[in-house]
């Protein structure tokens, strides 16, 4: 057993924040004293060691005590998680100081990279785990096997356009952690094929309305609900950014091609018309 003093000595964490650690439930003593001091043993003194590796990353106190108290995760769950977030941590780190080193060369290279190898092989895996069974055949047919396309996925994902993108949906979603957050959890398919039919009443509501300016209200108030059905659906704190992204896929050759087979000649065009005219300037 060993005293708050000597845990404090041995791990440079002040007495009073093992105290208040105690106080909010974080890490209680394993025993005290006949005096009344505070006593911890080797699980104790474990358990702080995976408090300071959370803390590392600045989360909040309260968040740590719900991943520790939480009883479906066992220690070695809980070190795997720290193990993942310490290595993209490492990575963003490397990557900084090669941007320093090219700089200190005369090659100043800008570093627009948003997710980490890691992160990305975790979003790999997260869209195979989801992904319909005969479109991971058809992915074996054009890529020779499932392995063959992480390798592409990750490649493809870590190059410059892609995370640019990426930029984006931190952006939509107001911090990196939401977004991965996002992204790592999808809907389930019978969400998704809801969403898809009321995304496809909207348009059909909006193609009806193509006699009105983009700026009238009858279309706003349209463009309106799309906005906040993307919002429900994909989670994002601001869903203008990912609209505007949308009147801008809207012109995609073969995206236009589709709408306006579907919806009649010039769908396409003034759908993203009326989406920016309701989102400029926001």
């Amino acid at each position: 057993m060993r005293t708050v003093k000597e845990i404090s000595d041995l791990t440079g964490i002040s007495v009073r924040t093992l105290h208040y650690y105690d106080e909010i439930g974080l890490l209680n003593p394993t025993d005290k004293s006949d005096a009344g001091y505070r006593l911890y043993d080797d699980k104790a003194l474990e358990t702080l060691q995976q408090i300071l590796f959370f803390r590392e990353f600045d989360i909040p106190l309260k968040e740590i005590r719900t991943v520790m108290c939480n009883s479906s995760l066992d220690r070695n769950k809980i070190l795997q998680m720290q193990r993942k977030m310490l290595v993209a941590k490492k990575e963003r780190v490397e990557r900084l100081i090669a941007s320093i080193d090219d700089i200190l060369k005369g090659e100043n290279k800008m570093d627009f990279a948003i997710f980490t190898k890691t992160e990305i092989e975790d979003l790999c895996q997260t869209t195979l785990d989801h992904m319909p069974d005969n479109m991971k055949e058809s992915i074996i047919q054009e890529f020779g096997g499932i392995e063959q396309w992480q390798k592409h996925y990750v490649e493809r994902c870590s190059k410059e356009d892609m995370q640019k993108g990426y930029q984006k949906m931190v952006e939509w979603y107001g911090n990196k952690d939401s977004a991965l957050k996002a992204m790592n959890n999808p809907p389930s398919k019978e969400v998704g094929e809801a969403f898809g039919k009321r995304l496809g009443a909207i348009e059909k509501k909006l193609s009806e309305q193509r006699e009105y300016p983009v700026d009238s209200f009858e279309v706003k108030q349209i463009i309106g609900e799309y906005g906040f059905v993307m919002k429900q659906f994909s989670q994002v704190k601001y869903e203008a950014g990912m609209m505007l992204s949308l009147a801008t896929n809207y012109r995609d050759e073969r995206t236009k091609t589709f709408l306006d087979e579907k919806y009649g000649e010039g769908f396409a065009e003034f759908a993203a018309c009326a989406i920016e005219a309701f989102y400029k300037g926001k």
